[in-house]
């Protein structure tokens, strides 16, 4: 009876997700039969986490041929797939966690079908590019990256007593915090995570601490230089000067005072209700860092990802997708790395460390579900205002409604393509005609907008660039490392909240309202 129930509401779903696609699809057959010769409003390369994620339209045959119209064709139905998997990740492991456990790929597998087959039937060799774009552009870079980070990362040990109190906690934090603009949220992340695990292995209350490194390492402290965060990286392909993103230091600074207090107060509290006689029973080791050699393949990574940032070498053509080579030289320079790492590094040292590759794992599968059937989701939002969303975008007119519309959209979405959507908006709005390479100085400046009190131009990109960056944490998805640090956590045998626990327990009563502060002091 309950398989009989579960087809039945497959085949519901099934046919509620053709009825879209018609729909979207009727009148548009020519257009369809040709879409191999049109080009297609696609992606800059850029890079996840510091990473290869979405950019903006481009010239004709920049990443081969789409379908030109299908954001302003497809409805938001079609991203009921996208709601379905997030739903999955969020209430699987709540009510069914043994199914889960075991069957979590099957699930992203039938998610992903359940949009892929109805989207191939209808637009046919557009849909079949358009996978294979969001793979070769966005899916393999990203699982490369991570998992070049995680390898790597993995081969770095912190030996010693950590005694896991409120003030070595924060310091571990600030750390991260600072070193996340320069070697990556996901880079810092993957360095300190297990360090910090380390840290509070002996208490019973950490869960705190595992959240509020997700809030400050893995999206706040990234929002100072394009090496940050990929928005910030795209925003710097597209022409904003490298150190233009220094101007977001109050800010920053502002939102990480506030939460390293609030974490601080809460530690201490928790803390008082340890039973210190653990820690203290201890022995005490001197603090040692084995494995420091993966140091500098940390830096080979790094080195990687600015090099298919800075250097141009042409494109080669993958299954109709065109792809930047330097990207492939990137993208085998990190794979050749974290074979490297793996062989020079002692099995014991990664033993010692509690390293498996069970987090990165869990990703990937997750990821690759998720990177399917977000396809009609970045296609309407790449439609601007010509798409479902299009009275989000006609909606922003002041700095605080493209801070919090990017925001938003980054918590569930890719925010490197809903940076380059609202940086578009932006240059759209405030200079029409106008060439990227004219617009883009004039909205970096800090001239004044004629009949706006005051407000410049750099005030918008501020606001998109602090929105796509700060908001990434609001969810498990918004940005690569949140939900790779929650693997490993969980992993070393942390019970982290749900991804509605995550948000409603946490990323609302502190960075929702630490945003509204946000708001009324800097817009």
């Amino acid at each position: 009876m309950k398989k009989m129930v579960a087809i039945f509401i497959v085949t519901l779903l099934a046919m509620t997700l053709f009825m879209p696609f018609v729909a979207g699809a009727s009148g548009t057959e020519a257009s369809v039969s040709h879409a191999a010769e049109s080009a297609a409003a696609i992606d800059h390369p850029a890079t996840p986490a510091v990473t290869d994620h979405a950019a903006t339209p481009v010239a004709h045959g920049e990443h081969g041929n789409g379908h030109t119209n299908l954001g302003a064709e497809l409805p938001l139905w079609a991203a009921i797939p996208f709601a379905g998997i997030l739903l999955s990740i969020a209430l699987f492991p709540l009510f069914a966690p043994n199914f889960w456990h075991h069957h979590y790929p099957k699930v992203s597998l039938a998610w992903a079908l359940l949009f892929a087959v109805p989207f191939l039937f209808v637009y046919k060799g557009t849909a079949f590019y358009e996978i294979c774009h969001i793979y070769i552009i966005d899916y393999i870079p990203f699982i490369i990256l991570l998992g070049g980070l995680f390898t790597v990362s993995g081969g770095i040990l912190v030996r010693g007593t950590l005694k896991g109190s409120p003030a070595v906690n924060c310091l571990i934090l600030i750390i991260g915090t600072i070193l996340a603009s320069w070697i990556g949220t996901t880079g810092a992340a993957m360095v300190l995570i297990r360090p910090l695990l380390r840290s509070v292995a002996w208490r019973k209350h950490k869960v705190h601490t595992i959240v509020f490194f997700i809030f400050l390492v893995c999206n706040v402290g990234g929002a100072l230089t394009p090496l940050g965060d990929p928005p910030l990286f795209l925003g710097f392909l597209h022409g904003v000067p490298f150190f233009w993103t220094l101007k977001a230091i109050p800010a920053m600074l502002f939102v990480s005072i506030i939460l390293l207090i609030i974490y601080f107060a809460m530690d201490s509290f928790y803390y008082r209700k340890e039973d210190l006689s653990v820690i203290n029973a201890t022995e005490k080791e001197p603090l040692k860092i084995e494995g420091m050699h993966n140091f500098l393949y940390l830096g080979g990574i790094i080195g990687a990802v600015l090099f298919s940032g800075l250097v141009k070498m042409g494109n080669i053509t993958i299954l109709g997708v065109h792809q930047a080579l330097q990207n492939l030289v990137k993208d085998a320079a990190i794979v050749l790395i974290a074979v490297m790492s793996m062989v020079t590094t002692s099995k014991t040292l990664r033993e010692d460390n509690q390293f498996s590759w069970e987090p990165i794992k869990e990703v990937a599968y997750l990821f690759a579900g998720i990177f399917m059937t977000i396809i009609p989701a970045l296609a309407i939002l790449k439609a601007g205002e010509q798409g479902a969303l299009g009275l989000l975008v006609k909606a922003a007119d002041k700095p605080a409604h493209y801070f919090w519309l990017s925001g938003i959209l980054s918590s569930f979405l890719d925010n490197a393509p809903t940076y380059l959507s609202y940086f578009n908006t932006a240059l759209g709005k405030f200079f029409p005609g106008q060439t990227e390479l004219a617009a883009v100085p004039q909205l970096c400046s800090n001239l004044p907008i004629p009949g706006r009190d005051g407000v410049t131009y750099s005030d918008y990109l501020l606001a998109i660039s602090l929105g796509s960056v700060f908001m990434g944490a609001n969810t498990y998805i918004g940005n690569a490392p949140n939900f790779m640090v929650k693997s490993i956590a969980e992993e070393s045998g942390v019970a982290m909240p749900s991804f509605f626990g995550y948000m409603f327990k946490y990323s609302i009563p502190f960075l929702v309202v630490t945003f509204i502060l946000v708001t009324f002091v800097f817009f």
